[in-house]
């Protein structure tokens, strides 16, 4: 058995060394020899204090998550925890990197904590379906106090060292030299008696403050079923004694590791993984361009937006617009998001200051000549992006690499524009680009290897989730989202409304429905991509225009203060409006279509299904490279409950014979819709496949 816990000595100071790479994770094994080298410390009469230390970049980054799908195995990390909180000699914790969920118990359990300026701290086990399970609900309101731990146990908050000093979590932070700090502070307090975090009282705090901010936080978590478990167990730290408090706190923890939700936000930590280290294998199998200067074309929001995404990352920036008053609106997004960030205490004086420094702005193209990377974010129109790119093709330098930020748009046929078609790439950002994490990079049968590389590790750099993605109408997530539209128009014409379809889609977890989410957008941008893509609609989907009965209207969404819904001043939540009720009477006279009532399962399922299968026709054509794509572009883009685990996981949880079936009847009740059902779906169906495990 290789070792992970390494015993060495420094004198009267027993030195515990985790070693259990990447992240030191509190394995089965590393408890074991954890436990063992305990033992033999506290056993050690010549032994006055002990510290415990990790080897690597890290600390403890938590539990090994791959155990949660297997029963408990001694020894469990609550006794081992209380071994060390219950030690005669006092025991330090000497934190680096990240000390999170089990490494912050770990910590906790410790009599005292000092820490490197670079550690960060959290308890994520919400985010994860569980609440902390080895003493993080009743340790932590202990040491500093239940409105702090209220943020991190339920919030998930994660605090910088900074913050951890500030209410008590460590008792010192060391510049360098972390480990020969450790041992010289554990030989000061050897001969003191162990500081036992148990013992100490939750200080002193108002409780409807505490609520208030409680309530705070679960409405922003609506849905997830471990946040106010999470906040239960907190609550009875102030309530019960401590063993109590552990007691409690260990039975929702082993309740919820075998839970749906827990389950489902596992496939999506795994298929997260899984996809970084696919980024990373696209980086060694080809080289990689440095990008150290970007230019962004187009000042719009969209544009201003990947400005500011590139600079908060700290790459110079320059922002193009031919038409000045475009770029001095451009200039004022990127001036007031860091006013807007320095008043709200997110960035200091100097740092708003410098990052602000690194967007330059100009009104010609020629100005991107020095530019490793040009992303273009004009226009949604092949014809304006062709011209665009014609004109980079001229001013970029040799070995620049050319992007469009195109949202549905034939990356090949821009590329096309230009002499150097394998540096073309996609780079579908999601509005607004300095919040959004997804990146879609669309690659084209003629962009080099290098190309997709480098941009899959600048999406990586920027902190997003960048997707490889092959390119087609819509890309991977565009073209699931407009299939689900599509369908939710045929259930209007067939008797829902358009708040009976958006409060379904609310009610499965999604921030906003289809017509909502239409309003938002613009429905002259739904309108304009009707109409490009006129000669590929089917008979039903033309005969289907509710878009350009509202485009005709004037009812353009929030922007004219109406269009499925209206729109109050002020207000971004639409009300029902018999503009739209009349309207659909009206279409279903012409049509001749009798309306019928159609049940809330009817519509969810409507809508998801269609997606189901465009996602399987997405895999059957290589437009997307795995099953967790398509989950992690619906979760990081759109809204997907992450607590469902992604569109093709819920599918597999569904039955993928029952979303087979259904299809098969709608294709028949529907002919004329053209509904194609997916051979890789029904085969994977007909032999009890699913998309996940195979």
């Amino acid at each position: 058995m290789n070792s992970t816990v390494v015993l060495q000595r420094d004198g009267e100071i027993a030195l515990l060394l985790i070693d259990n790479p990447p992240v030191n994770a509190l394995s089965r094994q590393v408890r074991e020899q954890l436990l063992e080298c305990l033992h033999q410390a506290l056993g050690d009469k010549t032994v006055t204090a002990l510290v415990i230390a990790s080897e690597g970049n890290t600390f403890v980054a938590g539990a090994d998550i791959k155990e949660f799908d297997l029963p408990l195995q001694a020894p469990h990390l609550p006794d081992l925890l209380a071994m060390i909180e219950n030690a005669t000699k006092p025991v330090i914790a000497a934190l680096h990197g990240s000390v999170f969920g089990g490494g912050l118990e770990l910590a906790l359990a410790c009599h005292y904590r000092l820490a490197e300026g670079n550690a960060r701290f959290a308890l994520p086990e919400v985010s994860l379906g569980l609440i902390p399970g080895a003493g993080g609900t009743q340790r932590l309101p202990r040491l500093c106090g239940a409105l702090a731990a209220l943020e991190m146990v339920v919030g998930g908050e994660r605090i910088d060292t900074a913050r951890a000093l500030q209410i008590g979590l460590i008792d010192k932070v060391v510049a360098t030299e972390l480990r020969s700090s450790a041992i010289s502070w554990a030989y000061e307090v050897a001969q003191r008696p162990p500081r036992r975090v148990r013992e100490q009282p939750i200080p002193a705090y108002d409780a409807a403050v505490f609520n208030e901010r409680a309530a705070q936080l679960l409405s922003k978590l609506s849905g997830q079923e471990a946040p106010p478990l999470a906040l239960e167990a907190l609550q009875q730290a102030s309530r019960l004694p401590f063993e109590a408090g552990m007691a409690h706190e260990r039975e929702i923890f082993i309740a919820r590791r075998q839970s749906p939700q827990a389950h489902a936000l596992r496939h999506v930590f795994f298929a997260e993984r899984e996809l970084a280290a696919r980024v990373r294998a696209h980086a060694r199998s080809a080289p990689t361009r440095s990008i150290e200067t970007v230019a962004v074309i187009g000042a719009g929001l969209m544009g201003s937006g990947i400005a500011l995404c590139l600079a908060n990352t700290g790459i110079p920036t320059l922002l193009v617009d031919t038409q000045e008053q475009a770029l001095e609106r451009g200039r004022l997004v990127v001036e007031r998001y860091y006013q807007g960030s320095l008043e709200k205490g997110k960035l200091n004086a100097d740092e708003a200051s410098r990052r602000t420094s690194l967007i330059r702005y100009a009104t010609t193209l020629s100005s991107v000549a020095d530019a490793d990377l040009i992303i273009e974010a004009v226009f949604e129109d092949l014809a304006i992006k062709q011209e665009v790119f014609r004109q980079l093709d001229q001013f970029a330098k040799p070995g620049a690499i050319l992007a469009t930020n195109t949202s549905y748009l034939d990356v090949t046929a821009i590329a096309s524009a230009t002499s150097r078609p394998g540096d073309v790439i996609g780079m579908h950002f999601f509005s607004p680009a300095q919040v959004m994490r997804l990146l879609e990079v669309v690659r084209t049968p003629q962009v080099l290897p290098e190309v997709l590389a480098s941009v899959l590790q600048l999406g990586a750099r920027l902190g997003k989730t960048a997707i490889a993605v092959g390119n087609c109408y819509g890309f991977a997530g565009n073209r699931l989202l407009a299939v689900r539209e599509r369908e939710a128009g045929f259930l209007l014409e067939e008797g829902a409304s358009p708040q009976d379809v958006d409060r379904v889609i609310r009610g499965f977890g999604f921030p906003m429905g289809p017509f909502e989410l239409r309003d938002l957008s613009g429905v002259d941008i739904a309108w304009r991509n009707r109409q490009g893509r006129a000669g590929h609609l089917s008979e039903a989907e033309r005969r289907c225009d509710l878009i350009e009965q509202l485009h005709a209207a004037g009812r353009l969404g929030q922007k004219s203060g109406a269009g499925y819904y209206r729109y109050e001043q002020g207000q971004r939540r639409g009300v029902a409006d018999e503009f739209v009720s009349q309207m659909l009477v009206e279409h279903r006279r012409r049509r001749g279509i009798t309306p019928r009532p159609i049940g809330d399962d009817e519509i969810l399922a409507r809508c998801l299904f269609v997606m189901i299968n465009e996602a399987a026709h997405l895999l059957e054509q290589g437009i997307v490279d795995s099953v967790n794509d398509i989950d992690l572009v619906w979760l990081h883009g759109y809204g997907f409950p992450r607590y469902k685990g992604g569109l093709l996981y819920y599918a597999d949880q569904v039955g993928l014979a029952t979303v087979a079936t259904a299809l098969s009847n709608w294709a028949r009740a529907f002919a004329e819709r053209g509904i194609e059902v997916s051979g890789m779906l029904q085969r994977m169906a007909e032999e009890g496949r699913s998309f996940t495990h195979g």
